[in-house]
């Protein structure tokens, strides 16, 4: 199988569903003849044409509420939110239209639309192109939320997130895209298949098996958990790592599954710390498998802060795998601990 990036893979997936079902359709900013910004739909254009791939207006309000029109009428457009801090200017039709319009017509209108979105920092963006803002999608009912790590499961994922019939916010990470200018981390980039297939929304997978703690993350902080857990291995501590995929829908049981076989768990975000993921985990565990806890659970996740322009100031607020190290060396070390 060829080794792929996840912008191709990405590419790969929306081209296929469009030659599978003529419904599907592309709209977004610089996505026509540039092949979008982050390398998402490079190749459709010259196949599909103008119809189909359309390069919009700098005018987010309009190009999603327009395809919120579209997917109620039976279309299933996708479209480009370049950067996920715009998306307060088009958030009415996001969540008062699309996420309810299956509520308030008993599932007689659905709107099956996917919204792909850049996030992440470590690139000295600044406040309004540095944020991830998972939790806030999660946090809204009607939504699904997704988010890839490597490029195996982008494809997969982008696929059954077109089919859905559910409006569907697909995030991918900056510094896992395999774009060029931006650099990519290596386990990114994966074999992939030729053919068409799903990854199931809602299906999390354990990226690595084992016995003394659980690292859960998503997106970047996999491979943050998994580069912490080849340092921890040479202590002697056998951290296991849980790749959620998808917050909405959650996939509890695998989180559950692997806590109660650890013991111990540290979740780990670069969303902001506070009403985040890391605490949906938190809450899980201590909710569902407190008895089988061996200390209190943690997280480690960006501070409340706007993200700093400096790069120093940024790197000393992001998560890194120095950081994992250390909680998990403080959690083992815990006089609590059973």
């Amino acid at each position: 199988m060829p080794k792929l990036t996840i912008a191709k893979a990405m590419a790969e997936a929306v081209a296929q569903e469009m030659r599978r079902d003529p419904s599907v359709f592309f709209m977004g900013e610089d996505i026509g003849a540039l092949g979008g910004v982050w390398g998402n739909t490079r190749g459709l254009l010259s196949e599909f044409g103008e119809s189909r791939v359309r390069d919009t207006p700098i005018s987010e309000t309009a190009y999603i509420g327009a395809a919120v029109g579209a997917a109620m009428l039976g279309m299933r457009p996708i479209v480009e939110l370049m950067f996920v801090d715009f998306f307060g200017v088009c958030m009415d039709s996001i969540y008062n239209l699309a996420a309810k319009n299956a509520y308030h017509s008993a599932g007689r209108v659905r709107t099956p639309m996917v919204i792909t979105t850049a996030v992440g920092g470590g690139y000295s963006d600044a406040t309004q192109h540095s944020q991830c803002l998972y939790a806030t999608f999660a946090h809204l009912p009607g939504l699904k939320v997704v988010m890839p790590s490597n490029a195996y499961d982008a494809k997969g994922l982008l696929t059954a997130a077109i089919r859905d019939d559910n409006p569907v916010v697909f995030m991918h990470h900056k510094n896992l895209q395999g774009m060029g200018f931006l650099g990519t981390v290596k386990g990114a980039i994966s074999e992939v298949p030729d053919e068409s297939y799903e990854v199931p929304l809602g299906s999390a997978r354990v990226a690595r098996e084992g016995r003394d703690i659980t690292l859960v993350g998503i997106g970047a902080t996999v491979h943050l958990a998994l580069d912490a857990a080849e340092r921890l291995r040479a202590e002697g501590i056998d951290a296991e790592v849980v790749d959620l995929r998808s917050l909405v829908p959650l996939d509890r049981e695998t989180v559950l599954r692997s806590a109660r076989k650890t013991g111990r768990v540290l979740a780990v975000d670069d969303d902001y710390l506070s009403y985040g993921v890391t605490a949906e985990i938190l809450a899980l565990v201590s909710e569902s498998a407190f008895a089988d806890l061996k200390c209190a659970p943690r997280r480690l996740a960006y501070p409340d802060i706007p993200p700093p322009y400096a790069p120093s100031m940024e790197r000393f607020a992001l998560p890194d795998t120095t950081k994992i190290v250390q909680a998990v060396q403080r959690m083992l070390s815990d006089g609590s601990s059973k």
